[in-house]
């Protein structure tokens, strides 16, 4: 059986309510002559990918509500696929709206796997989990071995299995900065870099009662005093006839939950005109402030059993391209007896 290490920091109680606060600023041109996308071009072979293993895994959002777990709640499941190796996981769940990132450890041995739901462990919280393969002293190792899924529902009836983004480590991944601190560089040369430009692709017209919500989350970031802010992001809102739309907005969270309507984004004209009856598009979405961000995509249909047409699921955004990040995280020894 596994072994787990539970610490709690940066946060308490239960949040009951959170409100986003999206200040959005807008242009409209149609098909413009756009520049590349900012950012260094995702290479096949070393890009971040819910299809690998790493040796860190991002899980790109979370919930649960105490009070009706049987519609919203989210379970988890790591494991570890190396042959003859144990291992020493921590995980971070992130607040979305605080920021701060309680954390807790557990050991898995060769082959091993585990699942557990956030309800038990970070109950009445929403946001996105990072996990760190680590030595018993809470260091963080080379261990490309990690693999993991999630599968999460909303009381609004939005559900999807996601994979875990896996993030290979090259080469000795990590710095200590003091007995306390350690810091994760996302540079292409200790661990993979991260997306800084993505893709939300398929996106559905609102008007067939298509619910659609997009998680973008910072990735990078202090884990041990809380992620800072998103900031800026940029992005355009292309049509199924290959029309741009562009928009902009802020957020002070490490999250931003944005439901595509008549509202959001501000485009000129409305999602709901550029995205009409029947039809499709897609968007793509970076940090103008040069920051990683990742993220997933989950759309519901209530008439999904009676249209043939009509959808419920979600998937991890695209990854277009990429920068350096970096996580800080805080040294937090085992009590793994199994390296």
């Amino acid at each position: 059986m596994p072994h787990y290490l539970i610490r709690h920091s940066g946060r308490s109680g239960i949040i009951l309510a959170s409100l986003l606060v999206l200040a959005s600023v807008s242009l409209f041109s149609a098909n413009p002559a756009l520049g590349a996308d900012p950012g260094v071009a995702a290479e096949t072979g070393g890009v971040v990918s819910d299809q690998k293993a790493g040796s860190v895994l991002i899980f790109n959002v979370y919930t649960s509500d105490a009070t009706d777990i049987d519609n919203q709640n989210t379970k988890f499941a790591i494991t570890n696929t190396a042959y003859s190796t144990g291992i020493s996981v921590q995980v971070f769940m992130i607040d979305s709206l605080s920021g701060s990132a309680a954390s807790f450890s557990f050991c898995l041995t060769q082959s091993q796997t585990i699942s557990f739901q956030s309800v038990d462990l970070d109950p009445n919280t929403e946001g996105y989990a990072v996990v760190v393969a680590s030595d018993s002293n809470g260091v963080p190792v080379m261990h490309n071995h990690l693999v993991g899924d999630l599968y999460v529902k909303f009381s609004s009836g939005h559900q999807a299995g996601l994979g875990a983004v896996g993030v290979s480590a090259k080469s000795v991944p990590a710095d200590l900065l003091s007995e306390s601190q350690v810091d994760l560089d996302f540079d292409g040369e200790r661990y993979d870099r991260l997306p800084l430009t993505v893709a939300v692709d398929s996106v559905p017209s609102r008007v067939n009662s298509n619910d659609t919500i997009i998680f973008i989350n910072r990735a990078g970031g202090d884990l041990v005093n809380g992620v800072g802010e998103i900031g800026n992001l940029f992005g355009l809102l292309y049509n199924d006839a290959e029309f741009a739309h562009s928009f902009n907005l802020y957020s002070p969270r490490c999250q931003v939950k944005m439901a595509l309507n008549a509202n959001t984004p501000r485009t000129t004209p409305r999602f709901t005109t550029i995205v009409p009856d029947g039809r499709s598009g897609w968007l793509r979405i970076y940090s103008s402030q040069n920051r990683a961000i990742i993220g997933a995509m989950l759309s519901y249909n209530p008439g999904t059993s009676g249209v043939p047409s009509s959808f419920t699921g979600g998937h991890n955004l695209h990854v277009l391209t990429t920068t350096s990040a970096r996580f800080t995280m805080p040294v937090i020894p085992s009590v793994c007896s199994v390296l």
